[in-house]
C-alpha cells in the first residue's frame, strides 16, 4: 500500500503541474527562445535544410520534425549526446546500448556505446547525421556522442521512413546532429552529480567559442567527461536469489567453495574447503547455492573526449567555403562476473579427496573467484572526420554544393586475463604434482604460477574503418504555378569504405590477425517539390496542398543495389490545422561484420529457464554468413497538427512500418528459449543428440571454444546449441501513433508557464522468426517494443528564475521470460530542477542549477529475471534505470 501511496503522490503531482515532457518536440518554448541573438546573427537562415528535405528552404512534406534546439539541450542538462536522446519518447534502449547488450545487435557492441533505436524497430535501422552527412562508424552503428553538448546547435529527428533521401539504415528514420554556426562569444560548462549513497557518479567540464562576422564565422567546443561505474553488487535487486522480491531462485551451484557431482548425486564442499579430514561432512542431496554474477557491472566506467569545429566564409558575392570537423574519444573499463565451470576431477590430481561410496573421479561445479583476477574488458573508441566543402549560389533561386570527408575510427576491446579452459585447466586437473595441480577445494592452495598459466587467455578485437565520402547536391526552383515555385533538388554521392576486423584470441603472444574489407556506394537521388495550392490560389478549405516526390538509387559493390521512392503530401484545410501523410520504401544493406562476423567461436553460456529453476547451460556460435541479403522496408504515415494560437499545439502521427528479411543474430539473447517453439525448423536452436553433433563439427571445422568448458570437458554431453550467426531470419510490422502537444501561456504576475507533452503510443507489434512463419504479437513483452512512453511536465519561468517538473513513464508489460509469466509494474521517475540566471557577473552572464534526477529515488520495477551477462537480472534494463536518485549541480558562464 505504501508503494501504491507513493506512486499515486508522483503521479497527483506531475498532474497538478503538467500534462508533459520537456523532451523533444518544437515545442513552443523551443521556438520562441531559438529566435534569441545568437539565432539572429547566423548567416544561412534563409538556406537552411532541415532533416528529411533536400530541398532548399522546405521541411519535409508529410513527415514530421522532432527537435532539441540549445535551450532543450541545455535543459536536459547530461553530459552526453545520447543520453540527451535517450530522453526522446521514440527512442527504445534496445540492443546497442552500454548498459543492455542482450538483445538484436548487442553481442557485437564489444567497445559498450550507445546507438539511436526508433521505436524499438532495430538496433541498426535508424541512421545518424551530421549536418546532413554521413560520418564514419565502426561498421555497426554511430554513437550520437561523438559531438561535444556544447558544440550542438540543435538535434533533428524524423521518425519516418528516409532512404530515398539518405539511402541505406534509414528505415525507422534519421537522427541529424546540427553543429554550431551562431555562436558569438564564449560559454563554459562545469557539473557534477552523485547517486544518493555516493555508488555512482559523474562529471563534466567543457568550454566552447566562437566568432560570427560579416563574411563569415568560427567555432570551437571540447568537453570532457568522467562517469564511474556501477556495481551489481551495490544494487539488492541484482541477485540471483529473489525470492525475498517475489521471484525465484536463480542461484547456482557452480560456488566457491563448489559442488561435487558423482553418479548423479550433489555434494556441497563445506565452507572451510574438503580434505581426507573432513570429507565425512559431505552430505549427498546438498549443494553450494550462489549469486552467479557477483561484482558484474550494470553501467561500464565511460570517460568522454570530445571536440567539433565549424568554419564559414564567404569568398565571393555567390560562393561560400564551409567546414566541419570532429574528434572523440571513449575509453571504458567493464568488470563482468568471475568465470565458472564444471571441472572433472580425476583421481591423479594431487588433492583429490575419494567420496565414500564413489569410484573413480567426479565433477565440481565450481567458481573462480578466490583464485583468477576477473576478466575485466577495457578499451576505447575514437574517431575523427573533417568535412571541408562549399556553396555556390547561381542566380537568386539556385544553389549548388559540394563536399568531400575524410574519416576514420578505431574500435578496441581488450580481455588479458581470461580463462584456459581448453589448454592448461584439464592437464592441472589431471596433475599430481602439487606445483603444477590445480586445487578444486576451497583450501587456496594452487601454486601461483600455475594460477597465472590458468587466467592467461587474451581476447583483443580492435575494429578499424577509414571513410571518404564525396558529395554533389544542387537545389532550386524549377518555375512558377499558381500554388508558388516548384522546386527540385538533385545530387550524387560516393562512399568509399575500408574496414579492419582484427582478433587476438588465446594463449599471451598469440598473434593479432586482421580482416581487410572494402565496399563503396554510389548513390544518385531527386526530389521534387510541388505546392499545388498556396497563397496564389488558396479557396475556401484548401489553404495549402503540397506534394513531394523522391527517389533513390545505391549501388553497392558488393551486396548489389536498390531503388527506393518517397512520396509526401501536405494539406492545409485553415491556416490552424495540418493533414499530412507519406508512404516510402527503404531499405538496410547488411554491415560488414555481420557479413563476416567479428570471431568465429563456440561460447559457452547460461540461458533462461522458461520453466523457472536455474539458468541451462548453452553453447552458441559466432561466426561469418556469406549469404546474407539487405533488409528491406515499406512505411507509410498519416497525420494531422493543429494549432488554434500561438499559444497552444496539438499533433498525432500514425505510422506503419512493415520491416522484412531482417538480419538477426541471437548470440547474445539469454532469453531465447522461452520462444524456442518459433525456431523450429530453422536450426537456430537444437537440442540432445543433434545440439552435442553440431557442436563436434564445428570443433572438427577448427572453430574454438572461446568461453566455458563443456559438461565433464566432453563436447558429447552437450545439450543446447544456439546459433548466435547473423542471418536473414526476421519480419516484423509496428504499428502506432506519436503524439505531441504543447501550451505557452505568459501570466501578468506570475509568469510563464510552458507544458508539454511527447509520446509514442504502439498499437501493434508483430514479429515472425522467419519471411513465410506468421505474425505473432509481440508488443508489451520484456525485450521488444512497449506499448506507450511518454515524457511530460512543465516549465515555469519567474523573472531570473527556471524550474522544471518533468515526469517520464514506460507502461507495465508483461515478462514471459518468467513461469508463469509476470506483470511487470509501470514505471514512472520524476526529474526536478531549479536554475538561478545572474547578469554581468565579472563581465559574464552566470547560471546556476541544482538538479534531481529521479527525485523521488523510484526503483525499477523488480523484474522475475536471473542476472545475465549482458545485463538485466532483477530488474529490465531495457525499460529502466538502475541508478536511482542522482543530485547534481552545474554553472553555465556565458561571455
Amino acid at each position: 500500500m505504501k508503494k501504491i501511496a507513493k506512486k499515486a503522490s508522483r503521479l497527483a503531482l506531475v498532474s497538478c503541474v503538467s500534462m508533459l515532457a520537456v523532451s523533444a518536440n518544437f515545442s513552443a518554448m523551443a521556438q520562441d527562445e531559438s529566435a534569441d541573438a545568437e539565432q539572429d546573427n547566423s548567416r544561412k537562415l534563409d538556406t537552411i535544410t532541415v532533416t528529411g528535405s533536400r530541398v532548399q528552404g522546405e521541411e519535409p512534406v508529410g513527415s514530421s520534425v522532432i527537435a532539441l534546439d540549445r535551450q532543450a539541450i541545455e535543459d536536459a542538462s547530461v553530459p552526453t549526446i545520447d543520453r540527451i536522446l535517450k530522453e526522446v519518447p521514440q527512442v527504445f534502449d534496445l540492443g546497442v546500448s552500454e548498459n543492455s547488450r542482450g538483445q538484436a545487435g548487442g553481442n557485437g557492441n564489444i567497445a559498450y556505446g550507445n546507438s539511436v533505436n526508433l521505436r524499438g524497430i532495430g538496433p541498426y535501422a535508424t541512421l545518424v547525421l551530421v549536418d546532413g552527412h554521413r560520418v564514419v562508424n565502426n561498421s555497426r552503428s554511430t554513437d550520437p556522442s561523438i559531438l561535444p553538448t556544447l558544440g550542438v546547435e540543435r538535434l533533428e529527428i524524423v521518425a519516418d521512413g528516409a532512404s530515398a533521401i539518405y539511402g541505406s539504415d534509414a528505415i525507422a528514420g534519421v537522427v541529424n546532429l546540427i553543429p554550431r554556426r551562431t555562436l558569438d562569444g564564449a560559454e563554459i560548462l562545469a557539473r557534477y552529480g552523485m547517486s544518493d549513497d555516493g555508488d555512482f557518479d559523474e562529471s563534466s567540464i567543457g568550454a566552447a567559442v566562437g566568432k560570427v562576422w560579416d563574411s563569415g564565422q568560427a567555432m570551437i567546443a571540447v568537453e570532457h567527461v568522467n562517469r564511474s561505474n556501477l556495481s551489481g553488487d551495490d544494487r539488492d535487486f541484482f541477485v540471483s536469489d529473489q525470492t525475498a522480491l517475489g521471484g525465484a531462485d536463480y542461484r547456482v551451484n557452480t560456488c566457491a567453495p563448489g559442488t561435487i557431482i558423482a553418479d548423479g548425486e550433489t555434494y556441497a564442499i563445506p565452507a572451510d574447503g574438503l580434505t581426507a579430514a573432513n570429507v565425512g561432512d559431505l552430505v549427498a542431496g546438498t549443494q553450494n547455492l550462489c549469486n552467479s554474477h557477483v561484482g558484474q557491472d550494470l553501467f561500464p566506467e565511460q570517460t568522454y573526449t570530445t571536440v567539433n569545429g565549424t568554419f564559414t566564409q564567404d569568398v565571393t558575392g555567390n560562393l561560400t567555403f564551409t567546414a566541419d570537423a570532429y574528434y572523440s574519444t571513449r575509453e571504458f573499463t567493464r568488470h563482468p562476473a568471475y568465470d565458472t565451470g564444471t571441472l572433472s576431477v580425476p583421481e591423479t590430481n594431487a588433492f583429490f579427496v575419494p567420496v565414500p561410496g564413489v569410484t573413480g573421479g567426479y565433477q565440481i561445479a565450481y567458481n573462480f573467484r578466490n583464485d583468477l583476477p576477473r576478466n575485466t574488458s577495457t578499451g576505447d573508441a575514437t574517431s575523427w572526420q573533417v568535412s571541408p566543402g562549399f556553396e555556390y549560389a547561381i542566380g537568386d533561386t539556385w544553389q549548388v554544393e559540394g563536399l568531400v570527408s575524410f574519416g576514420r575510427t578505431e574500435d578496441l576491446s581488450s580481455q588479458t586475463t581470461g580463462l584456459d579452459s581448453r589448454g592448461d585447466l584439464g592437464p592441472a586437473l589431471a596433475s599430481s604434482d602439487p606445483d603444477v595441480a590445480f586445487d578444486p577445494y576451497g583450501l587456496g592452495r594452487t601454486s601461483a604460477a600455475t594460477l597465472a598459466a590458468l587466467s592467461d587467455q587474451i581476447f583483443i578485437a580492435p575494429t578499424n574503418a577509414d571513410l571518404t565520402a564525396y558529395e554533389l547536391h544542387a537545389s532550386g526552383e524549377l518555375f512558377d504555378i499558381p500554388g508558388g515555385a516548384v522546386k527540385v533538388a538533385v545530387g550524387y554521392e560516393r562512399q568509399e569504405w575500408d574496414y579492419e576486423l582484427g582478433l587476438a584470441r588465446g594463449a599471451p603472444g598469440s598473434a593479432l590477425r586482421f580482416r581487410y574489407f572494402d565496399r563503396t556506394v554510389d548513390s544518385m537521388y531527386g526530389e521534387v517539390f510541388i505546392p499545388v495550392i498556396g497563397a496564389g490560389n488558396a479557396v475556401s478549405g484548401i489553404q495549402e496542398l503540397d506534394l513531394s516526390f523522391a527517389v533513390r538509387q545505391d549501388d553497392y559493390s558488393d551486396v548489389g543495389d536498390t531503388t527506393n521512392p518517397k512520396i509526401g503530401i501536405n494539406y492545409r484545410p485553415t491556416d490552424s490545422l495540418l493533414f499530412k501523410a507519406s508512404y516510402g520504401t527503404s531499405f538496410r544493406a547488411p554491415l560488414i561484420t555481420q557479413i563476416y562476423g567479428n570471431s568465429n567461436a563456440i561460447f559457452g553460456q547460461s540461458y533462461q529457464n522458461p520453466a523457472g529453476g536455474a539458468p541451462l547451460l548453452g553453447f552458441a556460435q559466432s561466426g561469418p554468413n556469406l549469404d546474407l541479403k539487405p533488409e528491406e522496408a515499406e512505411t507509410w504515415s498519416v497525420g494531422f497538427d493543429w494549432e488554434p494560437t500561438d499559444e497552444f499545439r496539438f499533433g498525432v502521427t500514425y505510422f506503419d512500418v512493415l520491416y522484412e528479411n531482417q538480419v538477426e543474430t541471437y548470440l547474445a539473447d539469454l532469453a531465447i528459449l522461452s520462444r524456442e517453439d518459433e525456431f523450429e525448423g530453422t536450426g537456430i536452436i537444437l537440442r540432445g543428440d543433434e545440439a552435442a553433433a553440431r557442436i563436434i563439427e564445428l570443433l572438427d571445422a577448427g572453430i574454438p571454444l572461446a568461453r566455458g568448458a563443456f559438461p565433464g570437458g566432453d563436447p558429447a554431453n552437450v545439450d543446447l546449441y544456439v546459433d548466435g550467426r547473423n542471418n536473414n531470419l526476421g519480419k516484423s510490422e509496428t504499428k502506432g501513433f506519436d503524439i505531441n502537444a504543447s501550451y505557452d501561456v505568459t501570466t501578468p504576475s506570475n509568469g510563464r508557464f510552458v507544458f508539454d507533452f511527447n509520446g509514442t503510443y504502439l498499437t501493434s507489434y508483430e514479429v515472425a522468426i522467419t519471411g513465410t512463419a506468421p505474425l505473432q504479437d509481440r508488443l508489451n513483452e520484456i525485450f521488444q517494443p512497449l506499448k506507450f512512453k511518454a515524457r511530460t511536465g512543465v516549465t515555469w519561468e519567474y523573472g531570473d528564475w527556471r524550474s522544471r517538473v518533468v515526469a517520464t513513464y514506460v507502461n507495465a508489460y508483461d515478462n514471459i521470460a518468467s513461469n508463469p509469466t509476470q506483470r511487470v509494474d509501470a514505471y514512472l521517475p520524476i526529474d526536478i530542477s531549479v536554475a538561478r540566471s545572474f547578469d554581468n557577473v565579472m563581465g559574464a552572464d552566470v547560471l546556476l542549477q541544482l538538479e534531481l534526477r529521479n527525485a523521488f529515488d523510484e526503483e525499477p520495477p523488480y523484474v522475475n529475471l536471473a542476472p545475465g551477462g549482458n545485463g538485466s537480472g532483477g530488474y529490465d534494463a531495457t525499460a529502466a534505470n538502475p541508478i536511482g536518485r542522482v543530485i547534481a549541480v552545474s554553472l553555465r558562464s556565458r561571455f
